[in-house]
């Protein structure tokens, strides 16, 4: 079970590095929007028009497209609601800065034959994605954890909100890409705290070499082959030679070096850190000191070739990384709390309208309102029960006016061995005061949801 959890943590660090399933989606929902019918769109993005209309009964339409609903289905109205906002695509939006800042860079320092950016970018990929390409085309196997409902948010069992842009990868190099950056919202139950959201905005880059390309520079480099028959070791996969992984381990190092340098400014000290995932071997966490504190900004990887193959790049090895743009955004720009992206107040959006892309920002904070604390305690259900399922229906309920929610107690009866858990809510708005009364009523309907959704025995 440790190794299980480890496995999980470590793939959902790559894919970030930032249930309410009974009543999960209302028959009555439906999701207007234009439907992205190029995967390959480069700029078009999913607009954000929600309403409320009656298809078919046990369906939930979301895009343009009509999905029936199963024994997966577990993405709730509150998280639909966020589909489409591309806060990564509003001009002028922290997190619009950050892509463009990484887009500028990669367009400037990499370029082909004829002058032209190297690298592709997709930043209006539709969120949903199937299961085969969140979870098969990557490798993940059948009965990993990451696959688990309670970390993820399924339309059905075949479609689902993609946990992470690595869900594109094979479908952009089985088109014919060896280097891009794909973009994109992104999809995950999680715990509630300052640094956590349901949804947060991840960046994919990809480059993939023939012999060739890798070799070429290299002296005495024509002998020089990207395969072989062997063994698979901590520091290589069994099909590669050891000079082309150092090659792309170098290659992929220093492109990100220099690209959180180009970001933080000179004389940025950087680490590696040997870790796993499942698609890249070997593959690293990247950490940066900033202030002082070291901090992990991202997850990268030699990709693994099984994958590369089945893309239909046989004669190609490549690397991988993926980041997340909330991430860099709140260390960049000193951001404390991770809900401030979505906010819509004038105080905070208009810090971040500048003339050019690369100007210095340092975040004023908004006035820091009193938090208001709340606990709840209930015994557990005896059939399975996810912290992530509370979670989940603690924030469809009080939505972006909890930030935070601990687990402070666990007690099990010494007599009936029934379980209890004491949960520590805390309330604070973003712009405002909250009242007494208000954050009553909302802590009494977690209490209630919680007995009639999750099965709950209130000790309220």
């Amino acid at each position: 079970m440790i190794i299980q959890e480890f496995a999980m943590a470590m793939l959902w660090k790559f894919m970030r590095v930032a249930k309410y399933s009974k009543t999960a989606f209302s028959p009555k929902v439906k999701v207007r929007g234009i439907p992205t019918h190029s995967r390959h769109s480069s700029s078009k993005s999913v607009p954000s028009d929600f309403a409320v209309n009656t298809p078919c009964s046990n369906t939930v339409e979301l895009l343009g497209k009509a999905y029936p609903q199963d024994d997966y289905s577990n993405v709730t109205e509150k998280i639909l609601s966020k589909v489409g906002k591309n806060l990564h695509n509003k001009k002028h939006h922290p997190l619009w800065l950050i892509k463009e800042q990484v887009k500028d860079h990669f367009y400037k320092q990499y370029t082909g034959r004829r002058g032209t950016p190297l690298f592709s970018v997709y930043d209006g990929l539709s969120p949903v994605v199937t299961v085969q390409q969140n979870f098969d085309s990557l490798l993940i196997p059948q009965n990993h954890a990451s696959r688990r409902k309670e970390d993820n948010y399924y339309l059905n069992r075949d479609h689902m909100l993609r946990a992470h842009t690595s869900a594109h990868q094979w479908d952009l190099i089985h088109s014919g890409l060896d280097a891009f950056l794909a973009v994109g919202d992104v999809y995950r139950r999680d715990t509630i705290d300052n640094t956590h959201y349901p949804v947060f905005h991840q960046m994919e880059g990809v480059r993939l070499f023939s012999c060739h390309e890798l070799f070429s520079n290299i002296k005495d480099g024509e002998g020089l082959q990207l395969f072989e028959q062997g063994h698979r070791t901590a520091h290589k996969q069994e099909c590669h030679t050891m000079e082309a992984v150092r090659l792309v381990e170098f290659n992929l190092k220093q492109v990100l070096t220099k690209l959180m340098t180009h970001i933080f400014g000179d004389g940025l000290q950087v680490r590696w850190v040997d870790c796993y995932f499942p698609f890249t071997h070997p593959s690293f966490e990247m950490e940066i000191n900033f202030q002082g504190e070291w901090l992990e900004v991202l997850g990268c990887g030699v990709m693994e070739q099984q994958l590369v193959n089945s893309a239909g790049a046989q004669d190609k090895i490549g690397w991988a990384f993926g980041l997340g743009l909330e991430r860099l955004a709140m260390i960049l720009y000193d951001i404390p709390d991770i809900r401030l992206f979505w906010s819509e107040d004038e105080r905070f959006l208009k810090q971040f309208i500048v003339p050019h892309i690369w100007q210095k920002i340092k975040f004023q904070p908004l006035s820091r309102y009193p938090p208001l604390i709340n606990d709840i305690s209930f015994w557990l259900p005896s059939e399975t029960y996810s912290k992530n399922d509370f979670y989940d229906l603690a924030r469809t309920i009080g939505g972006d006016l909890i930030e935070k929610v601990v687990l402070v107690d666990e007690f099990t009866h010494p007599k009936t061995k029934k379980v209890s858990h004491c949960y520590r809510i805390i309330y604070r708005h973003p712009e405002r005061t909250l009242t007494q009364d208000e954050v009553h009523r909302i802590h009494q309907a977690i209490e209630e949801s919680a007995v009639r959704e999750l099965g709950v025995e209130g000790r309220f």
